[in-house]
């Protein structure tokens, strides 16, 4: 009998997701999306953006610092799939570059749907291979931004309910205060969410 040709199994594609912002400073609300987006891609990239036009309070090499110290807070397993990268380029032209075929941005408010509608599809346009997959921030973290966190803790508020206390702390540095100073209860570090099956 003629023998019937064994075809190999199929290696199922690596999702590799772009997580792309400035993190300025990044809030537990970033936090909170880089955890949950570990359930819709295998490996993912959290672009951590120059962004000159919005004059971010920290230089790039900080912002990149605080957002691997975030990462390595969370177990090893988690923390593995994750890569923190600076980038100064088209996003698009990053995420080609990263090997990526998934955008993961995140929805605050209905407001934000339109400008994230317009840039997923001019890039789209750009990349019709890469998908843009939106996901709405968790109902405790909806109101966080960072620029108001910022303004907050320049004014001596606590901020401890929205960011680590390790951005905290470098917060107090930038503007001259003392870390010890910070009102309210240190929070422990925001807990990682399972990995759905």
């Amino acid at each position: 009998m003629p023998q019937t040709e064994r075809k190999a199994p199929m290696t199922p594609e690596l999702r590799v997701g772009v997580y792309p912002g400035t993190f300025d400073p990044i809030t537990i609300g970033h936090f909170d999306l880089i955890v949950r987006a570990l359930r819709v891609v295998d490996r993912l990239v959290v672009a951590v953006a120059q962004n000159r036009e919005k004059g971010p309070m920290f230089g790039l090499d900080e912002r990149v610092d605080m957002v691997r110290e975030e990462v390595a807070s969370l177990p090893p397993e988690l923390a593995s799939r994750i890569e923190v990268k600076p980038f100064d380029s088209l996003l698009m032209q990053f995420v080609t570059a990263c090997g990526a075929n998934v955008i993961i941005r995140g929805l605050r408010a209905v407001s934000d749907f339109e400008y994230e509608f317009q840039m997923a599809s001019m890039n789209h346009k750009l990349n019709s291979e890469v998908e843009t997959v939106f996901l709405t921030a968790s109902e405790s973290h909806q109101f966080i931004a960072s620029r108001f966190v910022k303004e907050i803790s320049r004014l001596g508020g606590d901020v401890s309910h929205f960011v680590s206390p390790r951005v905290v702390r470098r917060l107090r540095n930038c503007w001259g205060l003392a870390v010890d100073d910070e009102p309210g209860p240190k929070p422990a570090d925001p807990q990682p969410l399972a990995r759905s099956a």
